[in-house]
């Protein structure tokens, strides 16, 4: 009597143990599913993989401002962080504005690359990348204001030209050092460029409504 109740129990256990391993839709969980490191996927993963994806949080010098950078978790075809949006709060937790870098099927956005706040805490500066593999050679710089609650295109800063490098770094308070081409189609030369964040955004024209 003792032998079966106790096969039972087994046999019990070992049921539940299976229907914890399903998704409420009848999939199988991944426990080991890839949830990092910008991927495309082969295969879909599971849709309730990855739930414990967290946001990359920049917070400014003078902690008065955070800049969070959120996985968009569009595609299943690719780890959560492929496609990115960027959200400012304030220290007291307002959401002063945000960006959604996202596409509609999470295979044609960016995600960020490189990201920092200027030393005065005025502007949060990050690098995107294609989340397509589009123009490969092309790293296109965004900066946010904080004066002006805005967000601008550096390549808006230096004449239309490209950005070729992910990476940057500021020399000043708000001057930034980034990489262009020499020449129109010179993507494998790369030169620097430096911006005056503070002058750069005074002379951008006014959004457009």
């Amino acid at each position: 009597m003792n032998f079966h109740k106790r096969s039972l129990r087994l046999l019990t256990g070992s049921i539940l143990a299976a229907a914890s391993m399903l998704s409420p839709g009848g999939n199988v969980l991944a426990a080991d599913a890839q949830c990092d490191g910008h991927q495309l996927l082969s295969k879909p993963r599971p849709e309730t993989s990855c739930q414990n994806v967290k946001a990359q949080i920049f917070v400014s010098p003078d902690k008065a401002t955070h800049a969070l950078v959120l996985p968009a978790d569009v595609s299943l075809y690719a780890t959560p962080d492929m496609e990115s949006r960027v959200v400012i709060r304030s220290n007291a937790g307002d959401t002063l504005t945000s960006q959604d870098y996202s596409s509609p099927r999470g295979m044609n956005g960016y995600y960020v690359a490189s990201a920092l706040w200027s030393p005065d805490s005025q502007f949060f500066v990050f690098s995107l990348i294609s989340s397509g593999g589009h123009s490969p050679w092309s790293y296109p710089i965004k900066v946010y204001s904080l004066k002006k609650n805005l967000f601008a295109s550096f390549s808006d800063m230096i004449s239309g030209n490209p950005t070729v490098s992910d990476q940057f770094r500021f020399t000043g308070p708000h001057t930034v050092v980034a990489s262009t081409w020499k020449q129109p189609g010179a993507t494998d030369i790369a030169v620097p460029v430096t911006v005056d964040l503070e002058a750069a955004f005074q002379k951008l024209p006014p959004p457009a409504n």
